[in-house]
């Protein structure tokens, strides 16, 4: 068990004040922005702190308010998301401002059981929001704070265990302390991103670790169980860059599904002879691409091409024609933004 809680809060937060980092969400001494809040812990879901912070930034500047995003088009906000991943967030995010504002009269409601009735916001966004961004008494369990309070207790047991997982929400619960309520938890978040990390716990210099069981019994550094990575499937794809004098041929994803809405050049799989939508000549392999997610890999062989017509063919809605300056306020996956900058090459260009 750990020492006497308030014990336990005074140190974090004593270390929490000289040793947080400097991130544009935080505000010192009051309570965090809510909307702050909300967009800063959609971006963070699968996503590294180093990579948010300038993404936030840019994000913050072009929709300053909940009510600026609620009124944006989804075209837009997956444009200024792009780069992120994981796109869902993005419509999801811009789902919960067009929710408050019906809803809630453009104000996040303070309440964490309200805030899990919202587009994208579970149980522990929904605490980080009412916690960080009202001062509520509500606990959070993200990976990070999961991983300290499992070290804290020794609990060796499968976090994703349901009986482990309510151990653990009441774990959360039990050491809050009575103020300071979202400094507490965001210090427990910075505690399992900075020192009591996945791997090689710094718990030398842990500010709390006379209140460890694992660190006590030597085996901080066995919680959680470090498991061997599966090999991710490689899926090969043939993208297909069709220029019809200074514009190229461009297509818009599926509404559902990965990179949905978003727009890309003529893709298809590498495998088979699935037909293009226009007659090109001369295609040319002008290089490839590769790209990762968290369960699968991609490879594009990128070839340029021009469509045989030069009057532009009639073609479906999911489909047109842009130049390259048009193509920057175009959401296009990550693969597609490196295969837009090949097309920018003199070489290919100046055809």
């Amino acid at each position: 068990m750990l020492l006497r809680p308030s014990d336990f809060s005074r140190r974090l937060l004593r270390w929490y004040d000289v040793a947080h980092r400097d991130l544009p969400w935080r505000v010192r001494g009051v309570h965090r922005a809510p909307y702050h809040v909300l967009v800063s812990e959609f971006m963070l879901q699968q996503t590294q702190v180093a990579t948010v912070v300038p993404y936030f930034q840019r994000f913050m500047q072009r929709y300053a308010t909940l009510a600026e995003l609620a009124a944006a088009d989804e075209q837009e906000v997956l444009r200024h998301w792009q780069g992120l991943g994981y796109y869902a967030r993005a419509r999801n995010l811009l789902r919960c401002a067009r929710q408050v504002v019906r809803e809630h009269n453009g104000e996040l409601p303070p309440d964490a059981a309200t805030l899990q009735n919202l587009a994208g916001i579970g149980r522990y966004t929904a605490g980080a929001i009412s916690s960080i961004g009202f001062g509520k008494r509500v606990p959070i369990l993200d990976a990070n704070v999961t991983r300290v309070i499992r070290r804290l207790d020794k609990i060796e047991a499968d976090p994703k265990d349901r009986n482990v997982q309510e151990q653990l929400w009441r774990r959360a619960e039990e050491i809050l302390p009575r103020r300071r309520v979202g400094d507490f938890n965001s210090a427990l978040m910075e505690l399992g991103a900075l020192i009591c990390t996945p791997r090689s716990p710094d718990c030398l210099i842990c500010p709390v670790r006379m209140h460890c069981q694992a660190f006590a019994a030597g085996i901080a550094d066995r919680i959680p169980v470090q498991k061997k990575k599966a090999r991710t499937p490689l899926l090969r794809r043939q993208t297909f860059c069709i220029r019809n004098g200074r514009r190229w041929l461009i297509q818009q994803r599926p509404p559902t599904g990965r990179w949905a809405g978003m727009w890309q050049f003529i893709t298809r799989p590498a495998e088979g002879e699935a037909p293009l939508p226009v007659k090109i000549t001369d295609p040319k392999l002008i290089g490839s691409v590769s790209h990762a997610l968290t369960h699968r890999r991609y490879e594009f062989e990128v070839f340029a091409c021009e469509s045989a017509r030069k009057a532009s063919p009639k073609l479906p809605e999911s489909m047109r024609w842009v130049s390259l300056v048009e193509l920057e306020n175009v959401p296009l996956p990550r693969p597609h933004v490196l295969i837009a900058k090949m097309l920018s090459a003199p070489a290919i260009r100046g055809k």
